[in-house]
């Protein structure tokens, strides 16, 4: 890290203009003619691996979509033989065995040097035994693991009210579509054999199941019963409890074919419906089939999987960063984005409804085709967008909004992402449990942003604010920092608390702030970026450090110009944007700074490289006017 004595002088106006101005010029050549924009949300292979299990499953595997996706799956190898979770991660057992298992369904042979690579790694690392849960269902259902070997998550789970202890409303909304369907899966212990054996990824050696006491000791005993209970149901319950499952399921397609826009219900929900006596021809499984084609992406490397599509976040975060860097609320540009945004406001009920009843339902969800489920954050950035775009349609849009985020509140006063007070962990104990987040708490970065956007749209002293930033700075960690639950991780969390603090009130020179900034100062890369290794979830050691990438160095200036726009250190910032930039007006950014599931799920949204270093210049370049007493121009004269 570097001191601020060591810091470079301030970049030039026009050079950080200049740069600005290419960065706009090219997020506004991304625009659909919509108005929407969407860059690709970039994963791991386990998407495209499940997807070639899932299509066998279903008996509609073709060797075109194999031999695409192999070749791409293929690319992403490293040369040690592994997959990793993120770029430049260590090498991950599961992916690693989901990964291999696609390729030998694609032919590749056992005997190949990248797959004995890959399966010595494996081996070395527990074999196919040591894998997480959802990796083992899916070779169960292939009859590479025996079922008695899983817990059991019983189809009976239907009938829980939801005021009791693990009924399905308990589960965060992306768990509950994924749980559903898999208590379908789980009932009827399919078993379709491969042409080949994974053998070689075995050690061999008995799953360790270690003696545990208290919820987890419970929990196992209780799973033992539910075994027991397995093999001999009770006939009518169980064809009850199968035939609620299902109904659920169905009920909660979207239109696009998904469901919750997102891949682990959907491809387990098409396995659900298909155990369930939906052949591949009904309409609801066609319509989920053929969903697929719009999250698949065909170019040179191959065939890809999105694992979600997040037009409404991307748009909304256009339009801020657009309208940071000095685009007219009643730019065409901008207006139009505005139609698209009001078009997609989500005017139904969905699950959310369950804790808040009473609630009128607005706001808007993440994905193109998401109407069961509105997203806090997503409605946070349209209301901050909307609220400077000249659009007549905005302010109903904008009142809707506000009043069912304010509703959304959590008893503890945070927000989480997509439910109120979500937050029973008992759930987070059962031995089902051993991969991702299956809550949805309050998070620090999601109030963040609902603080941002009630400081505009509520006075300062209303309730629903002052308890939420209550709760912004009892969160802050003993450093001054705070953790990031979406995106990576204390850079992102920091910057997104600071300028929401600053909005509501909270003075600069309060301590809060004061630590937050020393904090950022102090994790600032010695060539003026900021970066943070996604390792930082699992490993403390990784906090605050890693390599510069514009996303990261663009959080930390936006945080740093809210609350000490004149530090040297945003001078080097700065500097580090500009002198990065490439030739077309972006920045290069391989790594992932989004985050699906802290540990062990992350993104690289596309757009992330670019909209929010706009967001940054953009806002350098109107507290240096600010500070000379000058107007901004405009940066396109011509438009």
């Amino acid at each position: 890290m570097t001191t601020v004595d060591a810091l470079p002088s301030a970049p030039s106006a026009d050079g950080v203009e200049l740069a600005l101005g290419a960065a706009c010029d090219h997020l506004i050549g991304l625009r659909s003619p919509e108005g929407w924009w969407k860059g690709e949300l970039q994963t791991n292979v386990t998407m495209d691996a499940e997807d070639l299990l899932l299509r066998e499953f279903l008996g509609i595997r073709t060797e075109e979509d194999t031999s695409e996706a192999a070749r791409w799956i293929r690319s992403e190898q490293r040369a040690d033989g592994t997959w990793a979770n993120f770029h430049g991660g260590p090498g991950d057992l599961s992916t690693t065995v989901e990964a291999y298992a696609a390729l030998r369904l694609a032919g590749d042979p056992a005997e190949a040097p990248h797959m004995r690579a890959a399966a010595a790694f494996v081996r070395q690392g527990g074999g196919i035994e040591a894998t997480r849960v959802f990796t083992r269902i899916w070779l169960a259902m292939f009859g590479q693991w025996p079922w008695e070997d899983l817990p059991v998550m019983p189809p009976e789970l239907m009938f829980l009210p939801s005021w009791f202890p693990l009924n399905i409303y308990d589960w965060a909304c992306w768990a509950r579509q994924t749980i559903v369907p898999l208590t379908v899966v789980s009932a009827h212990r399919p078993v379709r054999p491969l042409p080949f054996d994974l053998a070689e990824l075995r050690t061999g050696r008995p799953v360790r199941r270690c003696l545990r006491l208290g919820w987890e000791g419970a929990f196992g005993v209780l799973d033992r019963a539910l075994h027991r209970y397995q093999r001999r149901p009770i006939a009518e319950v169980r064809r009850a409890a199968l035939r609620r499952a299902a109904e659920w399921v169905v009920a909660r397609q979207e239109l696009d074919g998904s469901w919750g826009g997102i891949q682990p219900p959907w491809v387990y929900s098409l396995i659900a419906l298909d155990l369930s006596g939906y052949h591949v021809d009904h309409p609801v499984m066609r319509k989920g089939i053929r969903g697929l084609d719009r999250f698949t992406i065909r170019d040179g490397g191959g065939r890809r999987m999105e694992a979600c599509q997040s037009p409404l976040w991307d748009t909304a975060l256009a339009v801020n960063a657009l309208l940071d860097a000095g685009l007219p609320g009643d730019h065409p540009v901008l207006t139009e984005a505005a139609d698209w945004l009001i078009a997609e406001e989500i005017r139904g009920p969905g699950d959310w409804a369950v804790r808040r009843p009473g609630l009128a339902p607005g706001g808007w969800a993440f994905e193109f085709d998401n109407d069961g489920y509105p997203d806090i954050d997503d409605t946070a950035e349209v209301i901050l967008g909307l609220r400077r775009i000249d659009h007549p349609g905005a302010r109903p849009a904008i009142d809707r909004a506000v009043r069912w985020m304010t509703g959304m509140a959590s008893r503890d006063g945070g927000f989480a992402a997509f439910d109120a007070d979500n937050t029973r962990t008992l759930c987070t104990k059962l031995p089902f449990c051993d991969f991702g987040a299956v809550i949805d708490p309050p998070s620090a970065d999601v109030t963040a942003h609902v603080v941002e956007a009630l400081a505009h749209e509520r006075p300062v002293g209303s309730r629903t604010l002052r308890r939420a930033v209550g709760w912004l700075l009892k969160a802050q960690e003993a450093d001054g920092s705070w953790f990031g639950r979406w995106g990576a991780n204390h850079v992102y969390g920091t910057g997104a608390v600071l300028p929401a603090l600053v909005a509501a009130g909270v003075r600069p020179d309060r301590p809060c702030v004061r630590r937050a900034v020393a904090w950022l100062e102090g994790h600032q890369n010695d060539d003026g970026g900021w970066g943070e290794d996604l390792r930082s979830y699992d490993d403390p050691r990784w906090i605050g450090r890693g390599r510069s990438t514009a996303s990261q160095t663009a959080w930390a200036l936006m945080a740093l110009l809210a609350a000490d726009g004149r530090s040297p250190a945003v001078e080097a910032g700065v500097r580090w944007l500009v002198e990065h930039q490439r030739p077309d007006g972006t920045w290069d950014e391989p790594q992932f700074t989004g985050t699906g599931f802290p540990g062990d799920f992350y993104i690289n949204y596309h757009l992330y490289r670019l909209v929010f270093p706009i967001s940054a210049l953009g806002r350098y370049l109107r507290l240096r006017a600010d500070d000379a007493g000058t107007p901004r121009g405009t940066l396109w004269p011509t438009c």
